[in-house]
């Protein structure tokens, strides 16, 4: 391959051609040195105070004192997130203004909006700093004590249970119908405007069950409204170290958890992520962050970009797959 470039251009433009990568990788590495010296801009696809604001804030403090520049968190929310990844989406790729966002517009939008207004495979990975662990909840009172009677009884019950999720394509409602599928037998689905009123209904005794984050679901649990059955991650929640996981119930691939990513812009240079990620990442697993989120069941990650690019490929097959067998589609 050398030799044939060397007989394209020539000694000369050989020389001319390597002088000008080498000025070019220095330039890189020098833009990486010297980042950031202006503000970033933290576009989080959530309102403020709710989901990725809270990590978004976070992290940021720590990212300002760190580096000795503002960060600002400017909020985006809409349109199933796909408001803010289609803005960060066209900022220029100099590192200073990132999308923070659950997994949906990386992993699941793309196979549920009939039309997007951006590329997600072209949005470059930084960080996925933390995530939440999901829970399979019923109400304080129902008559399964445990994940394993659940199970048995939805599987030889179809149709018989309601289920409640945050809205249609969302990981609560993705969550059952993979369960669904798993277990042969479908349910009712009722999809609600957000976790708060979907579980105020399943603590009421409206619907049978639902998938959530343990964050949301915490509060209503230790008051004995609501009963957690089991986490769908492979590790217990810190947060809640006697619950079950999934595969300890016997369904070890009905894994699913929400995670806060950090993306860049198409054509974001890897040194300027790859320096995010490692401030992110010991952001997020200092002692004064840990204190702050693992109370109200954040589990810090600290993904590297290459780490995060697996992930999302990993979770998109994965839940597209479901998608399409679930016929779950958006406008």
């Amino acid at each position: 391959m050398v030799h044939a470039f060397i007989r394209t251009v020539g000694a000369l433009g050989l020389a001319t051609a390597f002088a000008a990568a080498g000025a070019a990788t220095c330039a890189l590495a020098q833009g990486a040195a010297d980042y950031p010296n202006k503000p970033v801009r933290f576009v989080v696809s959530a309102a403020a105070g709710g989901g990725n604001d809270f990590i978004a804030r976070i992290v940021g403090e720590r990212l300002q004192n760190k580096f000795g520049q503002t960060f600002i968190v400017e909020n985006r929310p809409g349109a199933g997130n796909n408001l803010a990844a289609e803005f960060v989406f066209r900022q220029p790729a100099d590192g200073y203004t990132l999308l923070v966002s659950p997994p949906a517009p990386l992993v699941v939008n793309s196979a549920l909006f009939k039309d997007m207004r951006f590329d997600a495979d072209k949005l470059e990975p930084v960080s996925i700093s933390s995530y939440i662990p999901n829970v399979l909840v019923v109400r304080g009172n129902a008559p399964w004590k445990t994940a394993q009677e659940f199970f048995a009884y939805a599987k030889a019950n179809p149709g018989k249970l309601n289920y409640g999720s945050q809205g249609n394509g969302t990981t609560g409602h993705l969550t059952a119908a993979l369960m669904e599928m798993m277990l042969g037998a479908k349910h009712a689905h009722v999809p609600y405007g957000g976790a708060a009123p979907a579980l105020n209904d399943l603590a009421a005794g409206h619907i049978d069950f639902m998938f959530a984050d343990i964050g949301t679901v915490l509060p209503l649990s230790q008051g004995g409204q609501l009963r957690l059955l089991a986490a769908t991650t492979k590790v217990a929640p810190s947060v809640s170290k006697g619950l079950p996981t999934i595969a300890e119930v016997g369904y070890p691939e009905l894994l699913s958890d929400t995670w806060t990513a950090f993306t860049a812009p198409p054509g974001t240079p890897l040194a300027i992520r790859e320096k995010l990620s490692a401030a992110i990442r010991e952001a997020i697993f200092s002692d004064v962050v840990k204190a702050k989120i693992e109370p109200v069941g954040v589990e810090p990650w600290g993904l590297n970009p290459a780490e995060m690019a697996a992930v999302v490929k990993s979770e998109r097959e994965r839940w597209t797959g479901v998608i399409q067998k679930a016929n779950v589609r958006l406008q």
